[in-house]
């Protein structure tokens, strides 16, 4: 009986030592934005008829008083649009940007920001952290998007969906600056 006491307060001392820690409540929390807007709650509402167009899932960091734009991010310099894991778009239905046809599927999202305008890649190596493991040659689009300054600086990344004349326009807005990049939705 001594030796299962024994036995039994050793499994008990491991198995709570082999216990991972939860992770530290992140600086750059992550967030998701759906087309059409708020589809979670329009499907739990049972006024969601078919899959959502699009999301975007990606990491918001904070300006905390930093220069973004020619400062933490370098201009020319490949960034993943966001911290953390590298942000990711999710088409369920065949769409066309930039007159390129884009099947569904889920893809890592990349910018090139310039002075005048950011160059947006779509890319299908999935599931990276930063842009690392950047490889070019898995590039599927590499599209041109004008930038403006915005009327009301955002304090945190912000990527929607904002609806447009034959689809939508994935809109980024950072600090005083904003962009959009426009996506046609494909006739099914």
């Amino acid at each position: 009986m001594k030796i299962s006491a024994s036995v039994l307060c050793i499994l008990l001392v491991l198995g709570v030592q082999a216990q991972q820690k939860p992770t530290e409540l992140d600086k750059s929390p992550m967030d998701m934005s759906y087309w059409p807007n708020n589809y979670p709650l329009l499907k739990m509402s049972g006024k969601a008829k078919e899959m959502p167009v699009a999301r975007v899932i990606y990491s918001r960091p904070a300006r905390n008083n930093r220069a973004i734009f020619g400062g933490i991010l370098k201009y020319n310099e490949l960034w993943r649009l966001g911290a953390n894991e590298a942000t990711e778009v999710e088409f369920f239905s065949n769409v066309k940007i930039a007159g390129k046809n884009v099947n569904k599927g889920r893809y890592t999202l990349y910018c090139i920001p310039s002075e005048k305008k950011w160059t947006i890649i779509l890319n299908k190596d999935n599931y990276s952290w930063g842009g690392y493991t950047y490889d070019s040659k898995k590039d599927v689009l590499r599209t041109d998007i004008d930038i403006d300054k915005s009327t009301e600086p955002a304090e945190w990344l912000t990527l929607y969906f904002e609806e447009a004349k034959n689809g939508a326009n994935l809109v980024f807005l950072w600090d005083d600056l904003k962009a959009s990049l426009p996506i046609v939705l494909m006739p099914k």
